[in-house]
């Protein structure tokens, strides 16, 4: 007979709360560009990842932006690998080991996707670029506006006064 409080041979784990196992997802996803193996660190099942993502739109984006993140870290991995190799076969035989076809494959499943995340934080930056731009140009504004009236009180003031004779 199996104590209480301890889990019967067989039973399912009970997922952690939505936003810690989320997070944990996302965190990991980021840094393994692998839907599987970070659903497996956050503690909940693919399928419950999927289902999430297909229902909630802002896990879907920031599941985008993770994958984006991963795949970043996934590129500069294998340009690391690439430029200097990994060393295998211990001490005595080490040699620089060059095998990149599953970064290649991940790489290459995933460009698209984070093709339009990239192009989603361009057009961020760009419309941020373009407020800052607008916010400059009314502050110039202003400041022109108020130089002509500080010239016209000038010339007003000038005008006013009597003339000096001498």
């Amino acid at each position: 007979m199996a104590a209480r409080g301890k889990q019967a041979a067989g039973a399912k784990k009970k997922a952690p709360p939505r936003a810690r196992w989320q997070a944990d997802f996302l965190a990991a996803l980021a840094h393994s560009s692998n839907v599987t193996l970070a659903a497996q660190k956050a503690g909940v099942d693919v399928s419950t990842v999927y289902r999430s993502r297909r229902a909630e739109p802002d896990f879907y984006r920031r599941w985008q932006e993770a994958l984006a993140e991963g795949y970043d870290n996934l590129e500069m991995d294998l340009l690391h690998r690439l430029r200097i190799g990994q060393l295998e076969g211990g001490k005595a035989q080490a040699r620089r080991k060059f095998d990149n076809a599953i970064a290649f494959r991940l790489l290459t499943a995933h460009r698209e996707a984070v093709g339009r995340q990239k192009a989603l934080r361009a057009s961020e930056d760009e419309d941020a670029i373009i407020a800052s731009i607008t916010e400059k140009l009314e502050k110039m504004k202003e400041r022109q506006e108020a130089a002509r009236a500080m010239a016209e009180e000038d010339s007003a003031y000038q005008a006013g006064a009597p003339a000096d004779d001498e």
